[in-house]
């Protein structure tokens, strides 16, 4: 499930979103606000598949977390910052991009695993060792610097979710380059 806050980052969303969908894999959108319709950062209105309250996010494999300005709206959302919890010590994969990983670090879900963030949100991911990666993987968590690496979090999400394969296969197939995980 991709839940998606007022003020979230359109690219951060719709990339991953995009990508996951090519490889198969059945994900919903989730409105944590009253409405089915969420508004980004930059106007773009998003009707989103379920709202929170009610989509069994409790059930679902993966949680994915755009950033943006709207991000301080996660933790405004009666029940999501348990879900990420629970979800943590279940070891379901938690992902997030930009400035959500502030998030997982406010939490006290990012110590001793390395993470990455927007430029400047570095101080929010208590505990964490910081990455030099666009992508950070480790553990049950996957995180992001932001929109200009909204893809390969995509296929980051999409290796855990469909396989190596599968991520492989689409990314020729959008024809993007390879990654290399070592920058």
């Amino acid at each position: 499930m991709i839940f998606l806050a007022e003020g979230f980052e359109e690219t951060e969303t719709v990339v991953p979103l995009d990508i996951l969908r090519r490889g198969g894999v059945n994900v919903k959108t989730v409105s944590l606000g009253g409405s089915d319709w969420v508004t980004g950062a930059h106007g773009m209105a998003v009707k989103a598949d379920l709202r929170f309250a009610g989509a069994g996010a409790e059930n679902c494999g993966a949680l994915i977390m755009p950033g943006g300005p709207g991000t301080s709206n996660y933790e405004k959302c009666a029940g999501f910052t348990d879900l990420l919890k629970t979800a943590a010590l279940g070891g379901k994969l938690i992902c997030a991009i930009c400035a959500a990983p502030s998030v997982l670090g406010r939490l006290g879900l990012l110590t001793g695993r390395t993470a990455v963030c927007y430029p400047g949100y570095e101080g929010e991911l208590k505990g964490a060792k910081i990455g030099k990666r666009s992508v950070e993987k480790d553990g049950n968590f996957i995180t992001s610097r932001g929109p200009g690496t909204a893809a390969e979090f995509g296929f980051a999400v999409l290796a855990e979710c469909g396989g190596e394969e599968k991520a492989a296969e689409v990314r020729k197939g959008m024809l993007f380059p390879e990654f290399d995980s070592s920058n």
